[in-house]
């Protein structure tokens, strides 16, 4: 598994982005592009990337809890969604954007501090003109399932700048 992604300031300006395909933007991310807050406040980041698949990694750690003590779903929903979607978003042409119209995700074990590491990787299944849709399986350091899910999203053009 690759290491954390060093932090930095650089961000692509909007109007430059749209001149980007999905997977020319997601790349950027990999060559030290700032990574997004969803990304630096949930302990998560991408770590690999090619045409229709990607790999997230991240930490699950004690701050994302839940009363029970195991990690949220809500944290490991955002890591699968993450993957999900940035499978279909490295589909895209330049020009094009996406949002999920569904998600659904099955849970198979529960996830702790000591879990350490986990890995997620997302697949696009299916890019068409409008929807698209991808799987993804999240799994601990040694390859045991965590959670596994499917998500379906909606292909548009991305709004012009100041709209």
């Amino acid at each position: 598994m690759s290491a954390e992604p060093k932090a930095t300031e650089q961000w692509i300006a909007p109007h430059e982005i749209a001149a980007l395909s999905g997977l020319e933007l997601l790349r950027a991310g990999l060559g030290g592009l700032r990574q997004p807050p969803i990304s630096q406040h949930n302990d998560f980041w991408l770590a690999e990337v090619e045409k229709g698949r990607v790999v997230f990694e991240g930490i699950p750690s004690k701050k994302f809890y839940n009363p029970l003590g195991t990690v949220h779903g809500g944290w490991i929903s955002t890591l699968l969604d993450s993957a999900l979607g940035c499978a279909v978003h490295s589909m895209l042409e330049p020009g094009q954007t996406y949002t999920t119209t569904t998600m659904t995700i099955n849970f198979v074990r529960a996830v702790f501090e000591a879990t350490g590491k986990v890995r997620c990787e997302g697949f696009a299944v299916h890019t068409g003109s409008r929807l698209a849709t991808s799987e993804a399986r999240l799994v601990d350091g040694a390859g045991k399932l965590i959670a596994h899910g499917v998500e379906t999203c909606m292909i548009m053009p991305m709004p012009k700048p100041g709209v």
